[in-house]
């Protein structure tokens, strides 16, 4: 059952002609000054995926637990939640470090900007927090769980040659074929980081996208030999898939930071309520939250619920 006071709405595409409470865009300003908000009614956005779906129900129900009163919207893109976001339309997001620093970044400074997420994740929350200031946009401290790109062998391969690293993986000197995005023979953090950071011989990129069925399986029946996947999946026991370290730093520090709109949810009750989970929420806790929702079959808002329960974040 639906926790009462946590509804989750469908966006329509004509965000902006809803009856939301929205102020004026703020792209365009350099400096914000108004002092924070403290709205009592927020709207969290979601990005319409089972783990945002877990995050926007958590952070309702820290918030009604702190005295607000929430509900829950679907937004299905960045393109369109981050604009609602500026505008008022949502109040809080949970936001992924490195990703959202570099795509305010390429907002603000074109897409062929240099980009300013790093594996560093002190100096990817100064360059985020630079950014959106100026868009009234407010970046809550992140937390332990981090969401980012990860790569896997199937469990058998890692026992055979003793791999728990991509070091230990590029010392074996074994030809390995890769399956995941287009992108990835291109992209630093993907085949060319692999081979220049860790010496893997990736001899081949099998398109088969991140972290996807088609993906895993060919890993798993032997025609691919690593997978590019995320720290998150909660599927890879069902494919006999275990992670690798990422001990030498390739991928950006995308750790989950909430995001606020500073004119309504910019207060220091709204930032108390939502820290609460900063020292709770692990990578761990998260993947296996996923599982439930995507291989158990339960409810977000269940799960959600469940968990902070369990964690003395809420009352049952």
């Amino acid at each position: 059952m639906r926790p009462p006071g946590v509804p989750v709405t469908v966006l329509c595409l004509l965000l902006c002609a809803t009856g939301c409470a929205a102020g004026p865009s703020l792209e365009d300003r350099d400096t914000v000054t108004a002092p924070p908000g403290d709205s009592r009614r927020l709207t969290v956005g979601s990005a319409g995926f089972t783990e945002s779906d877990l995050l926007a129900q958590m952070y309702a129900l820290l918030l009604q637990e702190a005295g607000f009163r929430t509900k829950v919207l679907s937004v299905s893109n960045r393109e369109l939640y981050e604009p609602a976001l500026e505008r008022g339309q949502i109040d809080v997001v949970a936001e992924y470090a490195a990703t959202f620093a570099d795509w305010l970044n390429a907002k603000a400074n074109g897409a062929d900007a240099p980009t300013v997420g790093s594996p560093d994740p002190a100096r990817t929350m100064t360059a985020l927090r630079a950014l959106a200031g100026p868009r009234g946009l407010t970046v809550l401290d992140a937390g332990r769980a981090v969401d980012q790109n990860a790569f896997a062998v199937t469990a058998a391969f890692a026992a055979e040659h003793r791999l728990k690293t991509l070091s230990d993986l590029g010392a074996t000197g074994l030809p390995i074929r890769l399956a995941a995005g287009d992108e990835c023979v291109s992209r630093p953090y993907c085949a060319p980081g692999l081979k220049k950071v860790y010496g893997i011989d990736v001899t081949a990129v099998d398109p088969k996208g991140v972290g996807t069925t088609p993906a895993k399986q060919a890993v798993q029946n032997g025609q691919d030999q690593l997978v590019l996947t995320t720290t998150t999946d909660a599927t890879l026991d069902d494919f006999g898939l275990v992670l690798l370290a990422d001990d030498k730093h390739l991928q950006n520090a995308d750790h989950i930071v909430p995001v606020v709109n500073r004119a309504r949810a910019g207060s220091e009750r709204v930032t108390r309520a939502l820290d609460r989970l900063n020292t709770v929420l692990t990578t761990a806790d998260l993947a296996h939250l996923n599982e439930q929702v995507d291989s158990w079959r339960r409810l977000p808002e269940d799960v959600a619920r469940n968990y902070l329960v369990d964690k003395g974040l809420v009352r049952g």
